[in-house]
């Protein structure tokens, strides 16, 4: 069963920028592109397992912390070694000033 849950306030997501949002013990990544939409991945690295939320975001690239891999965050294809798995993503709506993540 697929439910959308309030995840954040769009203004609490700076403009090519992330932010993890943690639910049902499950980590989030929630970004800001720079044409203003919102887009949203799971929270950790495919290749080793680390949040996302300490990477850095350029464009539409996502840069993992660790080994530096990078995603399209919009997509979730992996972009540059050593990922070579793709992020999952997940639709993602805007109401009310509030960003609005659909999850199983």
């Amino acid at each position: 069963m697929t439910q959308w849950i309030d995840a954040c306030a769009t203004a609490d997501v700076d403009e090519e920028d992330l932010i993890r949002f943690d639910h049902a013990g499950r980590t989030y990544a929630i970004y800001h592109s720079p044409e203003g939409e919102f887009f949203a991945t799971a929270g950790k690295c495919t290749h080793e397992e680390v949040h996302l939320c300490d990477g850095l975001v350029m464009g539409h690239l996502i840069e993992c912390p660790k080994h530096n891999g990078q995603f399209d965050y919009r997509t979730g294809e992996a972009m540059r070694a050593p990922v070579c798995v793709n992020l999952k993503t997940y639709p993602v709506r805007v109401e009310g000033g509030r960003v609005m993540l659909q999850v199983e």
